[in-house]
């Protein structure tokens, strides 16, 4: 298994996951890790709310590369999933600039919710925190939709932004966890590593 590591530190926990940014939140607060993404059906089922949806895939995540590994190898497994919602409907990534401006018109000059789960899994089994929180758009023009797809930062993102790139101009009020929106909730993430006493870079000294 080809595994990155995110420092010369070594390794505490695996991060079940491809993005720069949780990678880049675990190292905010000293958690030393290695990147590990899996591939999961993301497909929402028939009638799931934000919430479970999430919560359900972070834990499968984690799940899944949980029981890839073996001893030595074996360490506790990080994993995360986070969704949009506006009018209890789920947006995922967008496939195209058009799907990218439909949910930017749906953003535009309202309050949505992110959700973001995180789920650790050990030989002591599983454990799951939920985040939600409120991002409020100013209205948009569609060429500022168009020109925001255009810098390729929206294709990756559920709801078709990233609140700490460019859409950071589009975003009036945010009520909830930054680092949730962004794609892991550190004050949730550092509960779940505390219950395993996972050791964090503040906690150093």
């Amino acid at each position: 298994m080809s595994v990155h590591p995110s420092s010369t530190a070594k390794p505490l926990i695996y991060l079940a996951s491809a993005s720069p940014r949780r990678s880049a939140l675990l190292t905010q607060i000293g958690v030393a890790h290695r990147v590990e993404p899996v591939a999961v059906d993301e497909s929402v089922a028939s009638a799931e709310a934000p919430a479970t949806y999430v919560t359900r895939l972070a834990a499968l995540k984690a799940e899944t590369l949980w029981r890839r590994l073996t001893e030595p190898d074996r360490l506790p497994v990080l994993g995360s999933d986070t969704t949009v919602v506006v009018d209890d409907r789920i947006l995922g990534k967008p496939a195209d600039e058009d799907e990218c401006v439909r949910m930017l018109q749906l953003l535009s000059g309202r309050t949505h919710q992110v959700h973001t789960a995180v789920a650790l899994r050990s030989a002591a089994g599983s454990a799951v925190r939920l985040s939600v929180s409120e991002v409020t758009f100013r209205e948009l023009t569609r060429a500022e939709m168009r020109d925001y797809w255009r810098t390729g930062e929206p294709a990756d993102k559920a709801g078709g932004y990233a609140v700490q790139g460019r859409a950071a101009i589009f975003i009036s009020r945010i009520a909830g966890s930054y680092s949730g929106i962004m794609g892991l909730p550190l004050f949730e993430t550092a509960e779940l590593l505390a219950s395993q006493k996972i050791t964090m870079g503040v906690q150093q000294g």
